[in-house]
């Protein structure tokens, strides 16, 4: 018989914007930072989770196994076994129900699952491999390459929204006033206080002084 799998403990960073506050912050530093207050929160041993699982789309820059990276920055001993999981933007949802899974069929009893990314980290690639011997050198958006652009088609996430929109008669005039009512239930939700428990802060080095703490969401206002 499976067994019941329960969250106990679910915790995220601010949302920064592109290229805002938390923009210097790596990938795997932000998983961290949330795995290390979901343990803290609860007061378990980090040396009692069996596994972590963390989803990471684009891993250019980021080091080898980030999400090993952000058990051992959070804490958890390095005999635990961790995976990154790559679903493109389903890549934390994928990771928690593979957690999930673990727990059900009695692989583990205690599994850390979640998702992490800094899209402003995302290198530009230059293929170097064999020079260049006459004329332009030419860059790579790897935010492109390896995150907005179909790889089969090469159309871009924006060109199939629209043609999602199209397709379904959503109109411009629907999606702003649907972004508009999104904005004005977020500032609601951050000025009651309703994201208080599930948001840890995030301390972000500068060249000179105190760090720079970052505490809200950086897009809602």
């Amino acid at each position: 018989m499976n067994k019941e799998v329960v969250i106990v403990s679910a915790v995220r960073t601010p949302i920064g914007s592109f290229l805002g506050g938390l923009s210097i912050v790596p990938a795997p530093r932000l998983g961290a930072t949330a795995i290390k207050a979901a343990i803290e929160r609860i007061n378990l041993k980090p040396d009692l989770v069996d596994e972590v699982l963390m989803g990471h789309v684009v891993q250019a820059g980021s080091g080898q196994a980030p999400a090993r990276q952000a058990a051992i920055f959070a804490g958890i001993p390095d005999s635990v076994p961790c995976t990154t999981v790559n679903k493109v933007c389903a890549s934390g949802m994928k990771a928690i129900m593979q957690g999930a899974q673990a727990i059900a069929l009695g692989d583990a009893d205690i599994v850390v699952a979640g998702g992490m990314e800094n899209m402003s980290l995302i290198p530009h690639y230059y293929h170097a491999r064999t020079s260049t011997k006459f004329g332009p050198a030419t860059l790579e958006d790897g935010m492109q390459k390896d995150g907005l652009v179909d790889v089969y088609d090469q159309n871009a996430m924006g060109v199939c929204a629209d043609a999602c929109a199209v397709e379904h008669e959503f109109s411009r005039e629907d999606q702003d006033a649907f972004a508009i009512q999104s904005y004005n239930r977020s500032t609601a939700a951050w000025e009651a206080g309703k994201f208080a428990d599930e948001v840890v802060s995030v301390e972000v080095p500068q060249r000179r002084g105190e760090p720079l703490i970052i505490s809200k969401d950086e897009e809602f206002t």
